[in-house]
């Protein structure tokens, strides 16, 4: 049972997004919230295992609601954050990938596509269609070179084999892709895969693409098509 939270200052838009979930066995609404102040609060209280966070809301927006709850929580308790939002997401890709969101969805995205999105942060993965990154990816070519290790000081401890598969996962490749492009089998892919974000400290496969561009471990002209 995937446990969900959500957070809209839109009543509206919470009715519509519970009659949706309530149709999926494996699905659980356990609670709303209409602003960030009172996401974060209710996050501490039923333990979600998705927020589907709206970006827009008065006292305290969503971006800053997800690094407050992601900061309170322990890491075997801690939420996974999908960002909904009905605005152009320029504004908001970065900040919300810093401050630990695993993914964005348009508010107008259809109901399959919303409880594949829930699946799938359920599970431990991450959303981010290639437009999203590209967007960070602009926005990470705007700001001044850093070293990697200042970026993330395990890098150091990757071996060449992940940092292969590291840039892999920047591009946008999936494990399968990844897979075939090195001639590795999907099982060892995905043990890298787990080395790579335990060595780095990171959450999921979006904070990998994070730090693979902010360190300079992928530039610019290696964006996803």
């Amino acid at each position: 049972m995937i446990r969900v939270m959500l957070v809209d200052d839109q009543v509206m838009v919470r009715v519509g997004f519970r009659m949706i979930l309530e149709t999926e066995p494996e699905i659980s609404v356990v609670g709303e919230a209409a602003d960030g102040i009172e996401a974060v609060a209710l996050a501490a209280r039923c333990a979600p295992d998705v927020i589907l966070m709206d970006v827009r809301m008065p006292r305290l927006d969503g971006i800053e609601a997800t690094a407050q709850i992601l900061r309170g929580s322990s890491a075997d308790a801690r939420p996974r954050v999908l960002i909904l939002t009905t605005f152009d997401l320029d504004d908001y890709v970065y900040a919300a990938l810093r401050a630990g969101a695993s993914g964005f969805l348009l508010k107008d995205a259809p109901a399959e596509q919303l409880i594949e999105a829930i699946r799938v942060i359920g599970r431990g993965d991450a959303v981010l269609a290639p437009s999203v990154t590209r967007l960070l990816i602009e926005e990470v070519a705007r700001r001044p070179a850093v070293d990697p290790a200042q970026v993330a000081p395990g890098i150091a401890d990757l071996t060449d084999r992940e940092l292969e598969v590291l840039r892999l996962i920047a591009r946008g490749r999936s494990n399968g892709e990844i897979a075939e492009q090195l001639y590795l089998g999907e099982a060892t892919v995905k043990t890298h895969v787990g080395r790579i974000l335990m060595k780095l400290d990171l959450r999921d496969r979006v904070q990998a693409v994070v730090v693979a561009y902010e360190s300079g471990l992928v530039t610019p002209g290696d964006a996803p098509g």
